[in-house]
This record gives C-alpha cells, sequence and structure tokens, in this order.
C-alpha cells in the first residue's frame, strides 16, 4: 500500500511493509516489534489513558516499544475510529489482541477493516483462541501452557511443574506464531490481492512447538512422570551442575564421541557408572558422580578447561554476565541503546540489514504528528490534529 504523505524511509527485509498495531499487552506488541525490528514501518495506536498497559516502567525500558511512534485515542469517539480507518486504509497489516468481540464493538472487527481494505491482514492474537468454551475467559501464559501439557512437563522429578517465566505461551506460541503469520497472509495476498484473518491462539502456539515432543511420547520414548527423561533433567548429560563456588555450567554431551571427550576432560573414564550414557537405570547415580566432581572446581575452571572443546559445557550466566561473554560481545547479541542493554534485531540478512534499533518513542502530540506522516495526508493529519482526535 502507498501513501499520499512521504513515508520516513526504513531499511530490512520488510522495509515497505505497513502495520497498524492496536495497543495491547503481552504478545502483540512483541510480534510488532519484530516486524518493526526488520523495517517495517508501524504505528502503534495506544488508548487515551495507556498507563496500565503491562507493567509500568519508564518509556526507554519498555523494550517491546521500540522501532515505532505511537498515537493516542479515545476509540470510544467515532473520530478516532475513523482516523484509525484511514491508517487501514494504507497498512499491509493490523495486529490486536483483544478478547473477541471487543474489536467489532468498536467498529474495528475484520468485516470493517477489510471492507475498507480488501488486501488487509487483519491478525488477532489471544490466549485461547476465537472460539472454544474458555475463549472469553481470562488468562495468562501460566494458563494457556497449562492445558497443552507443556506445564506439566517442566521441571524436576518430584517437585511441582516450573513455569519457564512467559516466554512459550506469550511469546514464543503467541509473538511469533503472529508474525510468522501476518508474514505468510501478506506474501500471499500479493499473488491473490485478497486480505485474511490470522488467528494466533497461544494454546495453538504451543501445541505447535511441542510436535516433536508429542511424537516422542506418542512413540512411548517420554515419560509423564517430569524429569525423568533425556531432556528434562532426568538424564546426567543434559543438566545444570553446581560449582565450587555457587555458580553454575550446563552440559550436554548427548552424542558419544562428546560424551567421551567430556568424561576425558573431567578424568572419569573409567567410571562404572558413566559408560553407558543412555542407561536410563545409571542416570540418578550418574548425577551424582557428575554432581560431586564438578563441585570441586569453580565455574571458571571449568570453562578454562572446556574451552573451545567438542563436549557440550557452557556456563550458565546472568544477563549482566552475558553482555561481557566473548561470543556475545563478538556477535552484537546484546546491544546498547540510549543507555539500555537489549537483544539486537533478529535474524540476520546478509543484502538487507536491520538498522541500528530506535528506543521506545514517548508518547505526545509531536510524535505523533511524525508518526501520521507514514500514513496520512498532511491536511488529514491537521483536521485530525485541530479535533483533537489524537493527543
Amino acid at each position: 500500500m502507498t501513501s499520499s504523505a512521504a513515508a520516513t524511509p526504513r531499511s530490512g527485509p520488510l522495509a515497505g511493509i505497513k502495520v497498524v498495531e492496536i495497543a495491547g499487552i503481552g504478545p502483540g506488541p512483541l510480534a510488532a516489534m519484530f516486524l518493526a525490528d526488520l523495517g517495517a514501518t508501524v504505528i502503534r495506536v495506544d488508548r487515551k489513558e495507556p498507563s496500565g498497559l503491562g507493567a509500568p516502567r519508564p518509556v526507554q525500558f519498555d523494550l517491546e516499544l521500540r522501532n515505532r511512534k505511537s498515537i493516542r485515542v479515545d476509540l470510544k469517539d467515532p473520530a478516532a475510529v475513523d482516523m484509525v480507518l484511514e491508517l487501514i486504509d494504507q497498512a499491509d497489516a493490523l495486529i490486536e489482541g483483544f478478547r473477541p468481540g471487543v474489536m467489532v464493538r468498536l467498529g474495528l472487527g475484520p468485516d470493517a477493516c477489510l471492507a475498507r481494505n480488501p488486501r488487509l491482514v487483519y491478525g488477532r492474537v489471544t490466549g485461547w483462541g476465537q472460539d472454544g468454551p474458555l475463549a472469553q475467559v481470562v488468562g495468562h501464559d501460566v494458563n494457556y501452557i497449562s492445558i497443552t501439557g507443556a506445564l506439566h512437563a517442566l521441571g524436576r522429578a518430584g517437585q511441582a511443574p516450573t513455569p519457564p517465566l512467559n516466554v512459550l505461551g506469550d511469546y514464543a506460541g503467541g509473538s511469533l506464531y503472529l508474525a510468522f503469520g501476518l508474514l505468510a497472509g501478506i506474501l500471499e495476498a500479493r499473488t491473490s490481492d485478497k486480505g485474511q484473518v490470522v488467528e494466533a491462539a497461544m494454546v495453538d502456539g504451543v501445541a505447535s512447538i511441542m510436535t516433536v515432543t508429542m511424537g516422542l511420547h506418542a512413540a512411548g520414548m517420554l515419560s509423564k512422570e517430569r524429569g525423568t527423561n533425556l531432556l528434562d533433567t532426568g538424564a546426567h548429560i543434559y543438566e545444570v551442575y553446581e560449582c565450587a563456588d555457587g555458580k553454575y555450567i550446563s552440559v550436554g554431551p548427548i552424542e558419544s564421541k562428546f560424551y567421551k571427550l567430556f568424561l576425558d576432560k573431567l578424568d572419569l573414564q573409567g567410571h562404572p557408572l558413566l559408560q553407558d550414557q543412555m542407561d536410563r537405570s545409571r542416570w540418578p547415580e550418574a548425577k551424582q558422580v557428575l554432581a560431586t566432581k564438578i563441585k570441586q572446581r569453580t565455574r571458571e575452571d571449568w570453562v578454562r578447561l572446556f574451552d573451545g572443546l567438542d563436549a557440550c559445557v557452557a556456563p550458565v550466566l546472568d544477563f549482566d554476565e552475558a553482555l561481557q561473554h566473548p561470543h556475545i560481545r563478538a556477535r552484537g547479541t546484546l546491544t546498547e541503546i540510549d543507555g539500555v542493554i537489549q537483544p539486537a534485531p533478529g535474524p540476520r540478512f546478509s543484502r538487507t540489514p536491520a538498522t541500528r534499533p530506535e528506543s521506545p518513542a514517548p508518547l505526545n502530540t509531536d510524535n505523533a504528528v511524525t508518526a501520521l506522516q507514514d500514513w496520512l495526508p498532511q491536511e488529514s493529519i491537521q483536521a485530525h490534529l485541530a479535533r483533537q482526535t489524537f493527543i
């Protein structure tokens, strides 16, 4: 889509794609960030009173809002809805994360938007989905991963399930699947000249991510008892171990050649409990052998001993330590923007690389006018400004 206003140049593989983001919390903003990081022009339509969105913090630390500007509107105001529809006229995609029915009641449902812009890819992200018995029930990441079987599988033997922050439901099953679905829809619309609705339900996304794991379970190769399997801390060869200084290393020498080197460096080559790494009956005792050995030296000692070796050993770092790791520094995996350490955009592209991220912009009238210049003619912006359609 093109606008009669001159667009701010963007670089990256998604340059030229325009996305309207209806402000929400959780997976929607991060999906919008993924697209904006890679060059899409994203405008965030924020609420009149945005302070209740997410965990309150200064805007420069609201990292998922980077690389785009916002306008603040009252979506109960028909003039504001009309302005959002003007933006949608120019958009390739829309992102919304409300409960089912809310956007329809606001006059911004799929039918209304696609009537204005038949090529629009309308992205909806929710926890439970648009239909089903739980569609209208509130929930959070921990609830969504619960009913898929994923949470039950996470944790150590004999202990309660361990929620993996909110990265599995909100961001892996939600944000990434929404961004993936939007790009697939945009690509298809370029040949069909027709838009469609993309529904990214976190329960569906998490279930999809669990495909391989569920296959192993169906084959009888994965016990339902968490903490007893190869990749869930059941095995001695896929674990974290405490060192003499109270810090940890992770080990994962699953393959026999890596396992042999691992044992050689630990001077445990001939230990009778460690000969067959896949002998489940020996895993608990083998863990104790490795735990005792690794506890004898500091984390830094082990890092030096295994440095550069194919033994699948790495230090377990906190966020501050990760910033200083030579590999992270060499790749620029983490970067500093306006004094705030944050992940660099990913993935990386050889010919159309993403530019350095811009910090989240404060919500004010000047930034709103700048944002709208990528979308609307100047006379339309001035008319909305005079009517105080946006704040």
